[in-house]
């Protein structure tokens, strides 16, 4: 069995939590973690914007995307830390949600954790990128919460009953 788990800033324990009590010991663990291009780009883009063209050197683009990666390995040895067993990592950069589909390919299990609007239970509890991931995974998927989930009674009432 191959069980990737998708980490993230924040909602990662939860994760490998999960990953701990539902994935056999025997099981082949990836720990992912997606860099999505957004914040490089933006820097990259203000600087040649907003403040020149002339010097490259000074780009914080790639400042930026330095210490991202160097977060990136820290989020996951403390995850395999946490997991307490061997497991693989894998860092990717891209449009998260598609590297995140792409790193599930012939996995027998996906874990991954709401990014919405955890306060109420009901569909605005996925963001996007989750909403992307569950709707096209290509394997199960383990859809958990990254504390403990809302009350029933935080369900958004259903639409009014038309004739």
């Amino acid at each position: 069995m191959r069980v990737i788990a998708w980490l993230t800033e924040g909602t990662w324990p939860a994760c490998v939590d999960a990953v701990r009590g539902h994935a056999p010991d025997t099981a082949e663990v990836v720990l992912l973690h997606v860099s999505g291009p957004e914040v490089p780009g933006l820097a990259h883009g203000a600087y040649a914007g907003l403040l020149g063209r002339g010097h490259p050197e000074r780009d914080p683009g790639a400042l930026l995307e330095t210490l991202g990666g160097s977060s990136a390995a820290e989020l996951l040895d403390a995850a395999a830390e946490r997991l307490g067993r061997p497991c693989g990592r894998e860092e990717r950069s891209g449009r998260v949600e598609r590297e995140v589909v792409a790193a599930a390919e012939g996995a027998d299990l996906l874990v991954l954790a709401r990014d919405g609007d955890r306060s109420r239970l009901g569909p605005k509890s996925l963001g996007p990128a989750v909403r992307f991931a569950v709707d096209h995974a290509p394997c199960p998927v383990l859809l958990v919460w990254p504390e403990a989930a809302p009350g029933l009674g935080t369900i958004p009432p259903a639409p009014p009953h038309r004739p």
